[in-house]
Formats: structure tokens, sequence, C-alpha cells
């Protein structure tokens, strides 16, 4: 039995390592997406980009520009979309390119937003201003921004002034060092913080390349996940927002072995708490190892009772309030104002909580089933996909704890569902701040974000539930032989 021959051109050189067009427009618009993030940033303030007080000699830079909010929300949504197309094509892609150099590239592209200002929300201004209580002697998790309004960067929050911190102690922790370096002013403590991220972001990047070694194809799909993933770097990288410590923690904790591991896991934890989910990933795989299983999760529990044991236990009041919300993009909106049709006004906030649990359970339990091999990080994948879909707040930059497993899991059609969802999702939130934004732009959300987006993530669900049971039953009828190899 002859083996094919690859199809070569007049050249001599496979076709697979040559780009067809398709295959060029497909990377073509990972690139341009990130090239308009990295512009947006370049421009300065606009409704994409708060303005940063602080002397202009210090990071970060822009050309200050002030260009108007119909085009940064214009070059916003252009970059999304044509990230979330070019994504979905490029990990299609018959073209395989070095997956070094997409390492590379996206590297770069990271460290250099960390040298322009953040864009697509305001949240950096929140942290900041926690990082600004903690280094004057408050406690973020009792005292809000707005008791004081006239420090200089308490003071520039936008829209949570009157909201205690929900991030972990270990957030806080590292928002409280940028703030000692940067004083009083906002700038330099936000550049600061965006040192962090990038690296964090890198790092991940890295960790993500080194466990798929050995397979060109899996660090090529772990690069596009990742590294030049345009989705991510538009809401992690250029966004900044601290769920990039989070991915990073975990991502480590799962390369890591042992006590090692658990460490990591609940440093994870300590920076934002859902991040404890992917945690079921290793206690799954160690089932059958009590000794080893006891030492990682021993040393995750020991870990999280002391980060969260010197910060208080009032650091879960918000927490707790916070999970109660419903974000105005997810399909638990439409559920939400259907009640208050049917029955009357109220948030209805335990009937909603009880229904995700039921949806998580059983989208969890139907994408375990359609798991192409029960790994850690396919479980964790598995638990963290569904608890996205599942959740009533949720937003954007939340998945990317979802796509990080995924490059580490090799799950193609899962990778699909969540580029769509992704995509859908980050055009709800055009910009995710209110400030700056034109009048006559309102409808992107009071139609886009609370009509368009949820209905279409409901259907998406939908969608991911039946294939999933289609998966599932597939993979139970497959011969014991015939199943993939762990």
């Amino acid at each position: 039995m002859t083996r094919d021959l690859p199809v070569v051109d007049e050249r001599g050189v496979p076709a697979r390592d040559m780009p067809r067009g398709l295959d060029a427009a497909a990377f073509a618009a990972v690139g341009l997406s990130i090239g308009l993030t990295i512009l947006i940033g370049l421009l300065g303030p606009s409704a994409m980009v708060p303005g940063l007080p602080g002397p202009a000699w210090q990071p970060p830079y822009s050309l200050d520009l002030r260009p108007d909010g119909h085009l940064v929300i214009a070059l916003a949504a252009t970059a999304i979309v044509l990230g979330g197309l070019g994504l979905a094509l490029a990990l299609r892609s018959r073209w395989k390119p070095d997956p070094r150099w997409l390492l590379a590239a996206g590297c770069v592209a990271v460290a250099l937003l960390a040298f322009l200002p953040p864009s697509g929300s305001a949240d950096h201004l929140n942290y900041a201003a926690y990082g600004r209580l903690a280094a004057l002697g408050h406690d973020p998790y009792a005292v809000t921004p707005a008791e004081l309004p006239k420090d200089p960067v308490t003071g520039a929050v936008e829209e949570w002034a009157g909201v205690t911190s929900v991030y972990g102690p270990v957030a806080t922790a590292v928002q409280a060092l940028a703030s000692l370096v940067g004083g009083d002013s906002v700038r330099l403590t936000v550049f600061v913080m965006a040192i962090v991220n990038a690296a964090a972001f890198i790092a991940t990047a890295l960790l993500l390349h080194w466990f798929t070694r050995g397979d060109a194809d899996l660090q090529r799909r772990a690069a596009l996940l990742w590294a030049v993933n345009p989705l991510m770097i538009y809401h992690l990288a250029a966004g900044m927002h601290v769920d990039t410590l989070a991915v990073a923690c975990m991502v480590a904790a799962l390369t890591a072995r042992g006590a090692a591991s658990g460490l990591l896991l609940g440093v994870g934890i300590g920076v934002k708490l859902n991040a404890g989910l992917v945690a079921l990933g290793p206690a799954w795989e160690l089932r059958r190892s009590p000794a080893r299983l006891a030492v990682v999760a021993g040393t995750a529990t020991a870990t999280v009772l002391v980060l969260y044991g010197v910060a208080g236990s009032h650091v879960f009041d918000q927490v707790g309030a916070a999970s109660k919300k419903v974000s105005l993009a997810t399909p638990w909106q439409l559920v939400k104002t259907g009640l208050q049709t049917l029955f009357g006004p109220g948030a209805y906030s335990a009937w909603i909580q009880a229904g995700s649990l039921l949806l998580l359970a059983g989208l969890a339990w139907l994408l375990l089933r359609a798991a192409p091999r029960h790994t850690a990080p396919a479980v964790a994948a598995a638990i963290v996909v569904a608890w996205l879909f599942a959740a009533p707040y949720a937003l954007p930059w939340y998945d990317g704890l979802a796509f990080a497993l995924l490059a580490m899991a090799s799950w193609p059609a899962l990778e699909e569902f969540m580029v769509a969802r992704v995509t859908i999702l980050s055009l709800g939130y055009l910009p995710a701040r209110e400030a700056l934004r034109p009048e006559d732009l309102l409808w992107l959300k009071t139609v886009v974000r609370e009509r368009v987006v949820p209905w279409s993530l409901l259907a998406l669900t939908f969608a991911l539930a039946w294939w999933a049971a289609r998966a599932g039953a597939r993979a139970r009828r497959r011969p014991a032989s015939a199943a993939p190899r762990p």
C-alpha cells in the first residue's frame, strides 16, 4: 500500500506550506484586526480609550488625536468582525505557517499594546482605584472609590465608583503594587499594571507553545487560539482585564505537577474566584491517584484559605452581590424580562440562579460526553465553556479562560462555538463604557446589546447543546478500539 504524495507546486514546495486565496485572506484578516486594535490605542483618548490623568511624559503613550466616537467604534467593530471571521477560517486553514512566527507576532503585538493606553472599557481605572485605596491603608473590599472623590486616582473612576472590589486578594496585591509605583498618577499606575498584564499574556503564550511541543499542528492551533487570537488581544491585551492574570496562573497550574500545581491553582483563585472551575480538570485526572490528588487539592485549598483568610471574609460580599446580577447581553436577560412581564416587577434572582445552575450541569454533562479525550485541560474546558454559556452575568473577556484551555485540549469543534460566542458578545459591548459614546449610537446598547446579542447567544446555546448531544451519542456508539488515544 503506497502513501499519497503531497501536492507540490512547480518549485516542489508542498501545497500545505503555501497560502491559498482564502487562507491568505484569513491570516490577513487576523493581522488587520490586531492592527486596528493597536490603532485605536495609538489614536489616544476617545469613546474607546479613557483618558489617563498624569504627566504626559509618563507611559503609556499615544498620539492624543482625540478621534471622533463614530470613527473609533467603527474601527473596533471592524476589528471584531475581521478577527472573528479571520480566526474561524485560520483554524480551518490548510496553510501551515511556522507556529514560532505566530507566537512571535502575537508577543510583539502584546508588548506594543502595553505602551499604549488601554481600550474598550474603563475597568483599568477601577483597578487603579482599588490599588490606590490599598496603598493608602484603606480596605478596597469595604471602602469604595467614591468615598475619596478628591483623590486624583480614585476620583478618575467612571462607572463603578460606588462599588467595592469584586476581585481576589492576589489581584488587589498587584493593583496595590502598581499604585505604590504610580503614586498620584493614574497614567503611571495603569502602565505598571499593563506591564504585568502583558507579561502574563506572553507567559501564557509561551507555556501553551511549550505544552504542545512535539506537534507543530497543535502548536499552530495554540498560537491561533491565544498568542495571535485577535479577539483575546482586543480584550485581554488592549483591554488589560485582570482575567489575564487568572488565565496565566491556571495554564501554569495545568503544566505543573504536585504541590506546585496546587499552589498555582490557589493563586489563580486568588485573582478571580470563578477561575477555580479549572481545578475540576486536575481533580478528574487524578481521581484514581488519591495520594497525588490529596497533595494538589490540599495545597490549593491551603493557598486559598491563606489568601482569603488574610483579606477577610468580607471579600466575598461584593462577589455574592455580583452573582445575583444579570448582564444585558446574556439570554438570561430575556428570561428576566419575560418573568417581569408575567409576574410583575422583580429581579427574580433566585429563579435565574437556579436555572443557570441546571443549565450549567446539563451543558457540562453533554460536553463531557462529547469530549474527544478526558485529559485535565479537556475536562476543565468543558466545565468552563458550560459555565460561560450558562452564567447570567458574562462579559466577553471572561472567555479568555476557555480559549487558553482549548489551546491545551485540542477540541476543534468546541473552538468554533467559542469563536462565534466571543465575536457575538464582543459586538454587544461597543464600547463597554458609557462615557463619550455618541448619542446617536445609543442603539448599540438598546438594540444590539439588549436584543440582538441575547437572542443570538440563546440560539448558539441551543446549537451547542444539540451538537454536544449528537457528538456524545456518536462517541458512545464508537467501538472501544476506535476511540481516540488520550
